[in-house]
């Protein structure tokens, strides 16, 4: 068996935690590890860490490989060169596969959600693996806690082995008010959790049949040669979900229940729900006063969040955003996320606070042909050497001594130092001392992009990015 990680999605209705190039599989949200790197975990009780693949578009790519980097020394990883959605994703992770192990299984599962018993979780792909082998398409539905209408559902139909297994009758759209309700009194039903289990061959017979566009582009791609996923052929893909591409129309579908706990974080009120609450149903995490509120969540990443008499309320601090609304209407922030993107605002891509393997740098100011941060390199951190088509820098030491190349020379800076980089001049930073390093970078130019970066030599491995 090979297991597929999807690690390409934008977490939206998290905003402002979830941003475009820091999503919420990235984020430890309430937890030690964040979600992908729980689920590329997971994965290793199940099967070897050469079976596994994990495939994000690449404005995440630096991101997911240096929190994979330090859980194993062998991460496959693949990089979608656009977004394209899940079935072109599955698609080419499938063709890959068959072209580097044979005809397998495949385990899909998405890169951010919350399981906590991963021996039951392994125990239910087991029961999903004798009937994928079968000649199954199978998905793995979660028993409805409540009528909810933030999630597809599942159908059953025959009994397959007592309750083992159903055959899938239909798939149902997240539903209203009222249909959530009748779906949840019946007991035919389950949520739809996005994990799937298949036999490579079966699933590309049913790209074949139900998505020909995508199985046709597949099979252009040659794995054998290399693992780059080439834009050009890429980019032709449609944008479609696994399951408006083949789980609604396919006929051998089976649903498999999932016997682990389960939650797709998929909205804040789903990390309340998860979150431990004092007396009075609050969770409050960072800093936080609170007097006389009940049911209510304050999050704050920084700032001090003072509440007084809430009742239902979220609220939400980051560097650069505040969320607050009805805790009952989370699935909504979506809205707020949409608007913000069509608006182009900054705040629905990017953190003021970035985090990079090598440590973070904070956005201080901006504004038309400027740009200033704080560049905080980690001890023994090394930026690539790298030039910029667009942008001149000027960089002053504030805290510990900087190594920096420029123009094949060498700088050794102390606080109080400053150099300037002209623009498409080669030049690095490096700390290769035990003391953070901080600097003030001062960017100018009439382009100030993160994608005005070229990339000579990283020992991060991100020069393919």
């Amino acid at each position: 068996m090979h297991g597929v990680i999807l690690a390409g999605g934008s977490g939206s209705r998290l905003w402002p935690l979830s941003r475009e190039l820091y999503p919420k599989q990235l984020l430890k949200i309430n937890t030690e590890k964040s979600l992908l790197e729980a689920t590329y975990t997971r994965l290793l009780q199940i099967m070897d860490e050469k079976s596994i693949i994990n495939i994000t578009n690449r404005k995440h790519l630096s991101d997911v490989k240096s929190q994979l980097d330090v859980i194993s020394k062998n991460v496959t990883l693949l990089s979608e060169p656009v977004s394209k959605n899940t079935a072109p994703a599955a698609a080419v992770c499938v063709k890959y596969i068959m072209d580097k192990k044979g005809d397998d299984l495949v385990l899909i599962l998405p890169s951010d959600h919350l399981i906590k018993d991963n021996k039951l979780f392994a125990k239910t792909i087991s029961i999903g693996e004798k009937y994928a082998k079968e000649g199954y398409i199978v998905t793995f539905g979660i028993t409805p806690s409540s009528p909810q209408e933030g999630y597809g559902y599942i159908k059953t139909g025959k009994d397959l082995n007592k309750k083992e297994a159903f055959t899938v009758a239909e798939f149902k759209e997240k539903p209203d008010e009222k249909t959530a309700k009748k779906y949840f009194k019946s007991g035919k039903y389950y949520w739809n959790s996005g994990i799937f289990l298949f036999k490579a061959s079966i699933f590309m017979n049913a790209l074949k049949e139900y998505a020909p566009e995508i199985y046709s582009i597949a099979l252009e791609f040659n794995f054998k040669k290399n693992s780059e996923i080439d834009f050009m052929k890429f980019d032709k893909m449609p944008s479609i979900s696994l399951d408006y591409a083949i789980m609604e129309h396919a006929k051998n579908i089976a649903v498999v229940p999932l016997l682990s706990d389960w939650n797709d974080l998929g909205c804040w009120e789903s990390i309340y729900d998860i979150s431990k609450k004092n007396k009075e149903g609050n969770v409050n995490i960072g800093n936080v006063i609170s007097k006389d509120c009940k049911n209510s969540m304050l999050y704050s990443s920084d700032r001090l969040i003072a509440g007084v008499g809430l009742d239902n309320v979220l609220l939400v601090e980051t560097a650069d955003a505040v969320l607050v609304c009805d805790k009952n209407k989370t699935q909504e922030v979506k809205y707020i996320y949409e608007k913000l993107k069509e608006a182009n605002n900054e705040t629905h891509r990017i953190h003021t606070t970035v985090y990079r393997p090598w440590g973070y740098y904070t956005v201080l100011n901006q504004g038309e042909g400027y740009l200033t941060k704080m560049i905080c390199v980690s001890p023994r951190g090394q930026l690539s050497l790298q030039s910029h088509n667009f942008r001149s820098e000027h960089w002053v030491v504030l805290k510990g001594t900087a190594r920096v190349t420029l123009d094949n020379k060498t700088y050794i800076l102390k606080p109080g130092s400053s150099i300037d980089i002209p623009v498409k001049i080669k030049h690095s930073l490096a700390n290769p001392y035990d003391v953070e390093l901080k600097i003030i970078e001062v960017q100018k130019g009439d382009k100030l992009v993160e994608e005005d970066i070229i990339r000579y030599k990283d020992i991060y491995g991100r020069t393919k990015a």
